[in-house]
């Protein structure tokens, strides 16, 4: 595992009015997958690979494709109770972050394994979490689930990787509404350049920028931004990990 080095910064941010959060409930079903410990859930379609050192944990959801918005949807966070099984609900909610997608399986019918078929709003939650709010035994269950603002602690990640001309930026640990729709990058010999989304959360610039130090600017769905200045020192490699500003 490449060497984390934090170098937390100043920042400076740019609000607009929070939206989504706190709404009405919707109705969905949850599963769960992933085995006791969580295992199985490591990597997937969000790109952040161990959810544990991540921070993560067990609190993870996979989205059905109505949910997972082609990615887009990585990194939000959802509060979820189980609702009218009285056989297999237990009392409680909880709060997990999209991490992965549960694809369709066209093969099945929405109600008897194709659980995450279009237009379905389904949860296959990590077993642990699942167990929070369900008996083991129930296997799906109904839901009622609504958007809520991410609770993280320290600075965005952002953990560069590729090579000169494929800068990937994996960006982690993102509060507020959690999932990045947009990101820029500026290198000290550099304006400010967008960056495209390559796949998940990671983010791609083909610009030059070894020796340079780097600042990011992270937009959010609610159209919030924080920038993180010179949140790599020039001397950065690829690998590495630097932790930057937070939404707040």
């Amino acid at each position: 595992m490449a060497l984390v080095e934090l170098f937390f910064v100043g920042f400076l941010s740019t609000f607009s009015p929070v939206h989504g959060y706190g709404g009405g409930w919707t109705n969905a079903h949850a599963t769960f997958y992933g085995g006791g410990d969580a295992s199985g859930t490591m990597g997937g379609a969000c790109g952040y690979g161990n959810l544990y050192s991540q921070g993560y944990g067990t609190n993870t959801a996979a989205l059905s494709t109505a949910l997972f918005n082609n990615g887009l949807s990585c990194g939000s966070c959802y509060e979820i109770r189980c609702a009218d099984d009285p056989r297999w609900c237990l009392p409680g909610t909880i709060v997990v972050t999209a991490t992965n997608f549960c694809p369709p399986n066209n093969a099945l019918p929405n109600n008897a394994g194709g659980w995450c078929n279009p237009p379905l709003h389904h949860f296959d939650l990590s077993q642990p979490v699942f167990q929070h709010i369900a008996q083991y035994r129930a296997g799906i269950v109904p839901v009622a689930y609504r958007r809520v603002a991410c609770g993280r602690k320290g600075g965005i990640r952002f953990t560069i990787n590729g090579h000169s001309y494929f800068n990937l930026v994996l960006i982690t640990n993102v509060g507020g509404a959690g999932d990045v729709h947009a990101v820029d990058v500026k290198g000290s010999r550099t304006g400010w350049q967008a960056m495209s989304r390559n796949w998940g959360q990671n983010w791609q610039s083909n610009t030059y920028l070894n020796g340079q130090s780097l600042s990011f600017k992270v937009t959010t769905s609610d159209g919030r931004s924080v920038v993180s200045d010179n949140v790599a020192p020039t001397g950065w490699s690829f690998g590495q990990t630097f932790s930057g500003a937070q939404f707040r």
